[in-house]
């Protein structure tokens, strides 16, 4: 609305004084879950402040049942609600800011603001506004307003709204090249004074009123930044506003541009940037090279055959990092829109976030660059003339795909740290496991800090909670290394209301600078199309979506190396399924949809023509009439899209012994309809799904007393047969962390340890892995050296990237592999048994005839273990198993420190050990391959290598001799 207009046609006083009532009349703004005593909050007056901990209206409500409840309060003025005092120590129970339980899940705290935060007479003059957020004792759990935002309050009688620009407006008027404004605004409390400035210039005054009618801005052609004064008695506000003018150049793209950043290659002190934005009419660039304050010369181009705007920036000093946001404009707004927002590149790198960056530890990201004062919302970062990462492995030979035996981590719940560094650290516990690929759950920039990730807002910038980007690069660059991939769990079937593209075109009636997507979207659907509604829906029948995954795809592979992606719930990527008001049409999803067939088959395409031997997983879980469309796609060139699958629940049934569906036929290709080849990633536990041993500890076969399932030591006892029968089942295969430790924490686990299957399965979890140090632990480090010592053989042996037959849905699971093309003179039967009872079973052998008359124990290095093919059964005690073949293998029996004659004495040791040969720089390691102890120089079997001031347990000794070979040797310390 043009409130020059308006006020024009306002020609007498009456009139003026209807508008003036009307205005006042208006209502305040709640917030729903904090509510005050008094509105508004009068500075020298007690104000009781009460959170209601069970409302669920915020998206940053992350309350559980918290046994105390804080108040982080601070006052300022219009531009920074906490800028004058804040009061409160974040993630400390020391009684600051501590809140009453009112026993009916609300909380309250009293408090006299100008004595609470020890005011001064011209604070308190100055006092407009209160910020206010709240946690738990920890600040593990937090709750704040819509969009992750502080909960902001008026404080004092003196109040001044905006009239033009309006509160929904968000200090913003967007005017066209050449047209008038005029500003218009209103106060409570009695006559003030009002002075109005304009890029730092006083342009107008009017005194001595309660309704300021005042400048006109005439003719516009260049932006305003301004500010208007207010001042009543002592106390002053201040409100700052900017008026933008629709200002765009048409002029042709330059060739060879791709949306975000472009740096010049030969000429450090420029860069282009470039953003698809259909609908708008304007795109100014504000950023820390223009003071934030841009003038037209920041005004991007329109190109003149597509929707794209660019600019070219020139004068950027090499090194120096910048930032930037786009300042999105609409002349014309559809209804519920705002006219101008604020983004930042969707194609960020990195971004710099207020929400989530103060709570990063400089530890995990040193030298964060500083978030630029008196901004709001994400920034990006711009920096011209960096150093590239120097890769140790350029060109990373993948493994095979049937040969996967994929790692699963959320880094978060890895380890202490909880950041890159920590995988980093233990790159030989992955080695030592044997598991050739690691795929990490989502690491893009994603809203707030403790997350899974799958919130994903920016999907090509590292999220800075888990490190910098270079030590993504080094993490990479050291699995790689260690012959071991890595593969990104992404999210493309939604996003939230940070992303830009969301934001862009959003529906905003509220004009609180958060909503879903607008009508106008071109990336995002109002409604969800499916009945798998998870924030945002992206429209994968876009264009304009499918450019941008795949440039997402593409930056990831160029820029990191990544070996592959695994595409998270592909069943929303069809538009064939509802509007999702109703959550969708659930029969309609689960069928068969050839938009969906067709789009996650040029993403396959195009991740293939940038690397030919890309991992492609698709989390579908849907039906085989579909999923066999990209399981056999380009099959025969050795592609093929890897599908995952699912068995939690029937493995979980063979574990615990119950009576359920024990049928796990589905853990390969062959059940699954029409799939042609082994490229099925069979799973029994994952992020989403219950660990295997919670169930057996609390719903375990109690029938045996002396086999008691949901004894601890007796569920663990069961956990190397899981292995046997899950992971060696042909094509690749996948854990989720420290299944092969016999992890028995609940994925339902609180942040506090307590258990809640309502509210906290995306929780941060314990880690007793490392605190209780499982590897010592003779149970559970069996599971490990069993589970090892299976991928070995699964990776090593041809054999089992051959055929397989299964015998399931008892608790004697067998499967049968083989392969025929290889000599009998080799490996080429293998036959797992297994017995899942509670009681010792003699199982029949029915070993196929004409294959040998030998069958060896493959667990067994040394070959000695032999079955004869007469032997008609076999023995298994309760929750064991035995892998024979017709040939024994070497695989598991290259000693080779006994090859290289290196061994240590005496071992056990308590103090000190020598080594039998010269060698030189001797390591010490934890099983979890951390460095401990560290000994240079040269050493000879006289020299002692000191080790007393290691704790009791199961080392590692590494060590170099004179040809230059690594030596490697465990060492037990008493």
């Amino acid at each position: 609305m043009n409130y020059h207009s308006l006020f024009l046609a306002f020609k007498n006083l009456n009139m003026k004084k209807i508008l003036l009532n009307l205005l006042l009349l208006l209502p305040l703004i709640a917030i729903a879950q904090v509510t005050t005593s008094t509105s508004p909050i009068l500075v020298n007056e007690t104000v009781t402040i009460t959170i209601d901990a069970n409302s669920t209206e915020t998206d940053c409500n992350s309350f559980n049942n918290p046994s105390k409840v804080y108040a982080h309060l601070g006052v300022g003025n219009e531009s920074d609600e906490y800028g004058i005092a804040v009061i409160g120590n974040w993630g400390f129970d020391d009684g600051v800011g501590e809140m009453t339980n009112n026993n009916d899940g609300t909380w309250s705290i009293t408090i006299t603001p100008n004595t609470y935060f020890g005011l001064s007479t011209a604070e308190e003059n100055s006092v407009t506004k209160m910020g206010m957020v709240f946690r738990n004792e920890d600040g593990s759990q937090q709750f704040k307003a819509s969009g992750c935002a502080n909960f902001i309050f008026n404080v004092g009688a003196f109040q001044v709204t905006m009239i033009n620009p309006s509160a929904s407006a968000n200090g913003i008027v967007v005017v066209n090249n050449g047209s008038n404004t005029q500003i218009l605004a209103q106060n409570t409390g009695g006559p003030a004074n009002y002075e109005l400035f304009a890029n730092g210039t006083s342009i107008h005054t009017q005194n001595n009123t309660t309704f300021y009618n005042g400048y006109l801005f005439s003719n516009l052609t260049q932006n305003q930044n301004c500010e208007l004064i207010i001042t009543q008695g002592s106390s002053t506000i201040s409100k700052q506003f900017s008026i933008i003018v629709n200002s765009t150049v048409i002029e042709t793209l330059p060739a060879n541009m791709i949306d975000g950043i472009n740096y010049n290659s030969s000429d450090p002190t420029k860069a282009t940037l470039v953003v698809d934005a259909p609908n708008k009419d304007f795109i100014y660039v504000a950023g820390s090279f223009n003071d934030w304050n841009p003038t037209s010369t920041y005004a991007m181009k329109k190109d003149n055959s597509s929707t794209k705007f660019w600019i070219e920036l020139t004068g950027l000093t090499a090194g120096k990092i910048e930032t930037y946001q786009y300042w999105v404009g609409d002349a014309s707004p559809i209804s519920g829109s705002p006219s101008l927002v604020k983004v930042a590149d969707p194609y960020s790198p990195l971004v710099l976030s207020p929400f989530d960056d103060p709570y990063i530890s400089a530890s995990t990201y040193p030298n964060m660059p500083a978030y630029p004062a008196g901004q709001e919302r994400e920034v990006t970062v711009l920096q011209t003339g960096q150093t590239p990462y120097n890769w140790e492995v350029a060109n990373f030979t993948k493994p095979a795909k049937e040969d996967l035996i994929i790692y699963e981590v959320l880094i978060r719940d890895f380890d202490a740290d909880r950041n890159f560094q920590d995988i980093i650290d233990r790159i030989d516990y992955f080695k030592n496991l044997n598991v050739n690929a690691i795929e990490l759950l989502p690491i893009m920039e994603y809203e707030g800090n403790e997350s899974w990730g799958y919130n994903t807002s920016f999907h090509m910038a590292i999220d800075k909670f888990y490190g910098t980007q270079e030590k993504f690069k080094e993490l990479v660059d050291i699995c790689h290394q260690n012959g071991i991939a890595v593969i990104l769990d992404i999210a493309f079937n939604h996003a939230y209301g940070r992303n830009p593209m969301v934001r862009m075109w959003m529906d905003d009636p509220d004009g609180d600078g958060w909503g879903g997507p607008s009508t106008e979207n071109p990336y995002f659907n109002v409604l969800p199309t499916h009945s798998y509604s998870v924030g945002n829906d992206f429209n994968h029948s876009s264009d304009y979506t499918r450019d941008y995954v795949k440039q997402v795809v593409e930056y990831w592979i160029e820029e990191y190396k990544i070996d592959g992606f695994r595409w998270d719930l592909t069943k929303g990527f069809t538009q064939n399924c509802g509007n999702g008001s109703d959550g969708g049409d659930e029969g309609c999803t689960g069928n068969y949809q050839q938009d969906r067939v067709d789009v996650l088959k040029e993403y396959a395409d195009h991740s293939w023509s940038l690397d030919p031997d890309h991992y492609v997983i698709f989390e579908h879980l849907g039906s085989d009439n579909e999923e066999k469309e990209w399981a056999n796609y380009r099959l025969s060139e050795g592609k093929g899209v890897m599908m995952w699958g699912n068995m939690n629940n029937q493995y979980g049934e063979i574990t615990m012994a119950e009576s359920g569906n024990k049928n796990i036929n589905r853990m390969g290709h062959k059940a699954h309809s029409g799939f042609n080849g082994p490229r099925l990633v069979g799973y029994t536990e994952s992020h989403d799904e219950e660990r295997l041993m919670y169930k057996n500890v609390a719903f375990g076969n109690t029938s045996n007393s002396s086999h008691n399932v949901r004894d601890l030591n007796t569920a663990l006892s069961r956990m190397s047969a899981l292995g046997a029968v899950s992971v060696m089942v042909p094509g690749p295969k996948m854990i989720w962390h420290f299944g092969e430790l016999g992890m028995d924490t609940s994925i339902f686990t609180c942040n506090d340890g307590s258990y809640n299957n309502d509210g906290c399965k995306l929780d941060t979890k314990p880690q007793p892995q490392w605190t209780n140090n499982w590897l010592t632990d003779a149970l559970r480090s069996q599971i490990y050296e069993d589970w090892s010592k299976l991928h070995k053989l699964k990776i090593e042996e041809p054999v089992f990237e051959g055929d397989y037959e299964i015998t399931s849905g008892d608790l004697t699971p067998r499967i049968d592999i083989f392969d025929n093309s290889i000599p009998t003179s080799e490996l080429k039967n293998v036959i797992i048994y297994a017995n899942f009872d509670v009681v010792t079973r003699s199982i029949d052998t029915n070993f196929p005839g004409g294959v040998t008359t030998t069958w060896y124990d493959l667990m067994d290095a040394t070959g000695n273990t032999t079955v004869s093919n007469s032997t008609s059964a076999i023995t298994i005690p309760a929750g064991q198993f035995r892998i024979l073949g017709n040939k024994a293998s070497d695989v598991l029996n290259v000693d080779d420190q006994k090859l290289l004659g290196f061994s240590i004495y005496p071992n056990p040791s308590q103090t000190t050990f020598s080594i039998n040969v010269n060698v030189s720089n001797v390591e010490v390691y934890d099983l979890t391959g951390k460095l401990v102890k560290s000994f240079k120089g040269n050493f000879t079997r006289v020299d002692t290598i000191d080790v007393s001031s290691l704790n009791s347990g199961m080392y590692m000794v590494k060590a170099q001799n004179t040809n230059n070979q690594i030596l490697t040797t465990k060492l037990i310390k008493l």
